[in-house]
């Protein structure tokens, strides 16, 4: 076991980005039900021990990264990175995709009233957004959807886990959309 445990270690060290389980089952010579199940034990293990790293899941790959806790200490090693501010209009054209992906540009812009062209590539920018291929219609518009860098900026395992709003909400912001229309269609 402690023998898999450390090829595990070496191979997301060594990777940097995130491996594929099938990948790790393929390496370890394991079934991906195994690895997976060797893989959260060390999950659990480095979340209980007082070390400076972690394995995330990000859609079913695996990453080793450093933990949140210990971002003050490397600012003090390395010179700050540069921390992307994420406005409201990046947050709401951000949410939009995350929720509708895969999404055009034309269907952003539909939902949100205004052109987004700006917002979204500031997202693809900052890696959180991608063009993930593109719509079969006339003019083969982009389509866009988030990537695994959104999945760890925001602490998720997948687009699965993200909070969904209750009807209430919805309909409350439905009612605040249709209000805002009537208001631009007077002007």
């Amino acid at each position: 076991m402690e023998q898999k445990e450390a090829i595990i270690e070496a191979v997301l060290f060594t990777m940097g980005e995130s491996v594929p389980l099938e990948k790790l089952a393929d390496v370890l010579e394991l079934g991906p039900d195994e690895t997976k199940s060797i893989i959260t034990q060390m999950m659990q293990r480095y979340e209980h021990e007082s070390r400076g790293i972690q394995i995330m899941e990000l859609d079913g790959s695996y990453q080793m990264c450093t933990k949140k806790q210990m971002y003050e200490y490397l600012i003090r090693i390395a010179s700050q990175p540069k921390k992307q501010v994420l406005t409201d209009v990046l947050l709401e054209t951000l949410s939009i995709i995350a929720y509708k992906q895969p999404v055009t540009k034309m269907e952003i812009e539909k939902i949100r009233g205004v052109s987004s062209g700006h917002a979204v590539s500031k997202l693809v920018e900052y890696n959180l957004v991608c063009e993930i291929g593109r719509l079969d219609a006339p003019g083969r518009p982009l389509l866009f959807g988030t990537t695994e860098e959104f999945l760890r900026s925001f602490g998720v395992s997948s687009i699965d886990e993200l909070p969904q709003p209750e009807p209430e909400q919805v309909e409350e912001f439905r009612h605040e959309a249709e209000a805002e229309m009537e208001i631009r269609m007077k002007v």
